[in-house]
């Protein structure tokens, strides 16, 4: 069982930028592709950003040189540093953790989430 924790979300101004954290339990962390996910209000959830076991990492197109992911293992947590914000970038966002997959960018592909957390960007 993992559990996921997110934070960092808030209010930004178009233009500035937001570090997510996503905090895990477990001692098995460092063996689980890690992913961010968003959804705004009447959207279905879109894939952001991955990260593999082996730090590899992947974005969705909407992002891609703008949001950067990394995974800290010594301290459990995965980020999301979003510059660049934009108003289309407001979303509530999940992280997701899977074991065994190669890049999951798919909702269904995951099996914890956290709670979400709410990003705000101002035009």
């Amino acid at each position: 069982q993992v559990q996921l924790v997110e934070s960092g979300g808030g209010l930004v101004q178009a233009g500035g930028s937001l570090r997510l954290s996503c905090a895990a339990s477990g001692r098995t962390f460092s063996t689980y592709s890690m992913g961010w996910f968003r959804q705004a209000p009447g959207k279905e959830r879109e894939f952001v950003a991955g990260i593999s076991r082996m730090s590899t990492t992947y974005y969705s197109d909407s992002v891609k040189g703008r949001f950067t992911i990394s995974r800290e293992t010594a301290k459990n947590t995965v980020y999301l540093q979003m510059n660049r914000l934009k108003p289309e970038d407001t979303a509530v966002y999940y992280c997701a953790a899977v074991y065994g997959r190669t890049r999951p960018e798919r909702p269904n592909e995951y099996d914890y989430w956290g709670q979400g957390t709410q990003v705000t960007v101002s035009a």
